[in-house]
C-alpha cells in the first residue's frame, strides 16, 4: 500500500511540474545556439581583421557606420538562427514525449524572458546610437543573464546557473571594454554549449 501511495505522489508531482513548468526545453537548443554564437563571433573577428583592425592589440578602434551596420545585422542573424534551432529542438522533444508546447507555463516563461531582453535591446541600441560601442557586449551578457534568471521559475531550475554565469561574465567584461567580443564568444558560445550538453545528458 505504501508503495502505491508513493507512486501516486510521484505521478501527482510529475503532473504538477508539467502544468507549472515548461519542460520541453531541449539541451540541444543550447548547444546549437552556442555554435551559432561561436561561428558568428569568429566571423566578427575576421571582419575586424579584414577592415585592418587588430582586435586583440588595437586599444582605440574606429567604428565606421558601415561596420556598425554589419555588426548589427550579424547579431540579428545569430539571434534568428538561435531562435530557429530552439524552436526545432523544442518541437521535436515535445512530439517525442507527447508534451504540450503552448501552455500557461510557456506563456509565463516567454513573458519573463522577453521583458528583460527587450529592455536590454533598447538599452544596447541607445548605447550604439551614442557611440558607446564598447559597452554593448557586456550589456547583452548582463541583460541576457537577468532574463534567464527571471524565467527560471517557469522551466528547469538548472537554467539559473547559466543565467548567473552570463551575468557575472558580463559584469567582469565591463572592466575589460576592449575585449568584449571575447567575453561575448565565451558567454553566448562556450557557456551555451557546455550548458546544453549538461542539460541534454541530464534530461534526455
Amino acid at each position: 500500500m505504501n508503495q502505491k501511495h508513493q507512486e501516486d505522489l510521484a505521478h501527482i508531482r510529475s503532473m504538477m511540474e508539467r502544468s507549472s513548468r515548461f519542460i520541453s526545453l531541449s539541451g540541444l537548443s543550447g548547444v546549437f545556439a552556442g555554435l551559432s554564437a561561436l561561428i558568428g563571433g569568429i566571423y566578427v573577428y575576421q571582419l575586424f581583421k579584414a577592415k585592418g583592425m587588430d582586435y586583440l592589440n588595437d586599444e582605440h578602434r574606429l567604428y565606421s557606420a558601415d561596420l556598425v551596420k554589419e555588426l548589427f545585422w550579424t547579431g540579428v542573424v545569430i539571434l534568428v538562427f538561435a531562435f530557429l534551432f530552439g524552436m526545432f529542438f523544442t518541437v521535436r522533444k515535445s512530439r517525442k514525449y507527447n508534451l504540450p508546447i503552448w501552455t500557461s507555463a510557456t506563456k509565463n516563461m516567454l513573458f519573463n524572458l522577453a521583458f528583460p531582453l527587450l529592455t536590454g535591446g533598447i538599452f544596447c541600441l541607445a548605447l550604439m546610437y551614442h557611440g558607446y560601442f564598447g559597452l554593448v557586449a557586456p550589456s547583452t551578457l548582463i541583460f541576457y543573464g537577468l532574463a534567464v534568471i527571471n524565467a527560471e521559475k517557469y522551466t528547469f531550475s538548472d537554467v539559473k546557473y547559466l543565467g548567473f554565469s552570463e551575468l557575472i561574465l558580463g559584469c567582469i567584461s565591463l572592466f575589460y571594454i576592449g575585449y568584449g567580443l571575447l567575453f561575448w564568444i565565451l558567454g553566448f558560445g562556450i557557456l551555451h554549449i557546455i550548458y546544453g550538453l549538461v542539460m541534454f545528458k541530464k534530461y534526455k
